[in-house]
């Protein structure tokens, strides 16, 4: 299995876990909300339900933004390699690796590290264009590209 492959598997994982617990959030809030019975101090009651409310919305949108990042993830075409750097690549510089797909954070394949970074973070951006042996500058830093695949 190549790299890129192994990376968007682990990408993939990533998502995959999110989302579940996720959902295992919202499965309890909901259990908590069906089970909450009437208390005598009816203020605490409503107070609790609406807390239970606004978790279970924020779960929601999280849930969204997972699903969000599924289709993002999905667009990648891992048999495409690249003369110049763009969604979907993998990035080796001089500095560190890159898999430009998701956030989803550092990642180790075959003993080299990488970082699944959003096509919208500012190194994503800064690097977007550039082919093999560009020099680059970021914050303060200056890296050479490697390769691209």
């Amino acid at each position: 299995m190549n790299i890129k492959q192994q990376l968007f598997n682990q990408c993939s994982k990533c998502l995959d876990a999110r989302y579940q617990t996720i959902q295992d959030t919202i499965n309890g809030i909901q259990e908590s909300l069906t089970s909450e019975t009437k208390s005598s101090a009816g203020d605490k009651h409503e107070t609790g339900r609406a807390m239970l409310q606004l978790e279970r919305e924020k779960a929601g949108n999280q849930l969204a933004q997972v699903q969000k990042e599924k289709d993002i993830l999905a667009k990648i075409d891992i048999s495409c390699t690249f003369q110049t750097v763009g969604f979907g690549s993998v990035v080796y510089t001089s500095k560190a690796n890159y898999f430009i797909a998701i956030s989803a954070g550092k990642m180790t394949v075959e003993n080299d590290a990488f970082y699944a970074i959003s096509a919208e973070t500012p190194i994503a951006k800064l690097l977007k264009g550039h082919t093999t042996g560009d020099v680059l500058r970021f914050r303060n830093e200056t890296f050479t590209i490697a390769s691209i695949l």
